[in-house]
Parts: structure tokens; sequence; C-alpha cells
């Protein structure tokens, strides 16, 4: 079976995490630099198989879309695009970097360490991939 891959797209850094072969576990693979997005995914595609790209939506209280949504929006036509074979979905992502935070903190994160904002975007993604993976069932 195909792994699903997930997306906390950020306009400097952008978390990712991934599943298990079997889809039934989110573990957060990597931060990469935004503009490296592409490439990254391009590597990462020829080493593994992919079913479905998962992006996180941010929207606001008043279920609006969020500002970044403009960045945000042309990223995913770019992944329908590149990847026509790859189920291309978008999710509700608010309050994923307070979740984020949050579990840093409860698994015992030095507070030097819940300052790495590469690791909060990874956990993010993590958070948004599980979302995802729960409600798919």
């Amino acid at each position: 079976m195909a792994r699903i891959l997930a997306i906390d797209f950020g306009s400097k850094r952008t978390g990712i995490a991934v599943t298990d072969t079997l889809q039934m576990i989110a573990n957060g693979l990597t931060t990469v630099d935004t503009p490296r997005l592409l490439k990254f995914l391009d590597d990462y595609m020829l080493k593994e198989e992919v079913e479905t790209i998962v992006v996180g939506y941010p929207k606001t209280l008043q279920n609006e879309p969020a500002q970044i949504t403009e960045l945000i929006n042309p990223l995913v036509e770019k992944l329908k695009a590149k990847y026509p074979k790859i189920n291309v979905e978008l999710i509700d992502e608010r309050f994923t970097s307070k979740m984020a935070f949050q579990t840093m903190i409860d698994s015992g994160i030095s507070k030097k360490a819940r300052q790495n904002k590469a690791l909060i975007d990874q956990i993010s993604a993590t958070i948004i991939l599980q979302n995802y993976l729960e409600w798919r069932r």
C-alpha cells in the first residue's frame, strides 16, 4: 500500500509527515525550507510510493480562509498538475500549531527545544495527517 503524505505549509518552512505503508500511523518526517518543497517532494516520490497528499488548509474562527491560503492555493494546483495520479486533499488545520506546542510540553520536551519552530511545523504536519486518518475512518 502507498503512503499518505501531509504538508503543513508555511511561508518560510513546511512541515512534512507521512504514514506507514499500512496507512495507520502518522509520523513526522521533516521540515523543509518552503522554496525547496517541490524539489524535496520530487526526491521523496522517487523513493516512496505516495497515494494521497494532504495539505493543511488554515481557516479563521469565522470559517473563512486564512491569509496564507493565497500561497497554499497555487501550491495545491502545482501538486495536482505535477502529480496527476496522486490524490490531493485539503483539511482544516486550525489550531494545529497550538496543539503541536502543547504536545511538546506534554511530552516533556525542554523549553529550549520547544523554541525550534521547525519541530513545531513537523509536529503540526503529523497532527494534520492524524486528523485526516481519523476523518477517513
